[in-house]
C-alpha cells in the first residue's frame, strides 16, 4: 500500500520524499531572504515571521500554485507564460497578508520577489533531486550520466 504525496510513493519512502521537501524549503527560504535585501517593498521584521513566511510559501506552492497553472493555463499560453509570474506574485502576497511581520508593499515589490524568488529557486533546485541528493548532470557521447554527491 502506498501513499498519496503529490504522486504515489511507496510505502517506507516518506523520509525521502520529506528530506527532498525540506531541502527545497530551504533553498526558498534562501531566495525569500535575498529578496527581501533587494527588492524594495519586502521586509523580514523577525525571524520567526521570516521562517512562517518560507513554510507558508512553500506549501502553497507545492499544492495551490499547481492548481492554479491549471486553471489559467490559457492566459498562460497567451501571454508566453508571464501569467506565471503574477500567480507567484500573488501566492508572496498573500503570504504576507497571512504572517505578521513579512510585509510586501505592493504590486510591483510583489512581481519583483516573484521574479527573483523564482529565478533563484530554480536555479538552485536544478542541482537537487526528488530525493534531496545534490546532483550533477554531464553528458558524454554515450549518454546521460547522473552523479550523486552525497
Amino acid at each position: 500500500m502506498g501513499c498519496l504525496c503529490l504522486r504515489v510513493c511507496p510505502r517506507g519512502r516518506y523520509d525521502v520524499i520529506m528530506k527532498g521537501f525540506f531541502i527545497r524549503c530551504g533553498i526558498t527560504g534562501f531566495a525569500v531572504l535575498l529578496a527581501s535585501q533587494i527588492i524594495p517593498g519586502i521586509e523580514i521584521l523577525s525571524f520567526g515571521s521570516g521562517v512562517a513566511a518560507v513554510v507558508i510559501l512553500s506549501f502553497l506552492n507545492a499544492i495551490i500554485r499547481p492548481i492554479l497553472y491549471l486553471l489559467s493555463a490559457p492566459f498562460i499560453l497567451v501571454t508566453l507564460g508571464f501569467f506565471m509570474v503574477l500567480i507567484n506574485a500573488f501566492l508572496l502576497y498573500l503570504v504576507s497578508g497571512m504572517v505578521k511581520g513579512f510585509l510586501v508593499s505592493g504590486f510591483w515589490p510583489a512581481v519583483g520577489g516573484a521574479i527573483l524568488i523564482s529565478i533563484v529557486s530554480g536555479i538552485l533546485n536544478l542541482w537537487i533531486s526528488e530525493q534531496g541528493r545534490i546532483e550533477i548532470v554531464t553528458r558524454s557521447q554515450t549518454g546521460r550520466k547522473i552523479r550523486h554527491i552525497n
